[in-house]
């Protein structure tokens, strides 16, 4: 398999766990896939590959720009597949794992999820603030003082 044929694989091997979490959430098979750490170990495999041909592409006088990077140097690494492709399964494996955290949250607290869930897919820090927000939102507006102190799900662990 070479490198484009991977990142397509990878880029339609977590459309289904997005797929499971935003359009059905509360299904028993969705609930038991999301449990699972194995698409992290995939994601992982596929990291693990590319950055190895990230760092055989970076020329290696210039791996010392890493030690303190500036953006022309990123920039300039980025502009190399190996690396591109590196960057894009991180992002693919965080983002994941990031909106499997916020689908766990929601099914723990009951705290609606699917809106942060999609802006989690396509960009995930504003997915994780959109959760928090909610989070915020919902214990502000729609829980009594009481169950407030007694379970912040921004503090659980997942």
């Amino acid at each position: 398999m070479n490198i484009t044929q991977l990142f397509d694989f990878a880029n339609l091997f977590v459309l289904p766990f997005w797929g499971l979490m935003i359009l059905l959430p509360n299904w028993g098979v969705t609930q038991k896939v999301m449990k699972s750490y194995l698409p992290f170990l995939v994601l992982a495999g596929v990291y693990i590959y590319y950055f190895i041909n990230s760092v055989n592409a970076i020329p290696s006088d210039s791996t010392g720009a890493l030690l303190n990077p500036q953006l022309s140097d990123i920039a300039r690494f980025f502009s190399n597949e190996a690396v591109a492709a590196a960057g894009w399964a991180h992002f693919l494996t965080l983002d994941l794992f990031l909106g499997r955290w916020i689908y766990w949250q929601g099914q723990e607290t009951g705290i609606f999820t699917v809106h942060s869930l999609i802006l989690c897919l396509f960009a995930g820090p504003i997915g994780l603030l959109s959760h928090i927000l909610t989070v915020w939102m919902t214990l502000l507006f729609f829980t009594s003082k009481n169950q407030e102190t007694a379970s912040d799900p921004t503090t659980s662990e997942a």
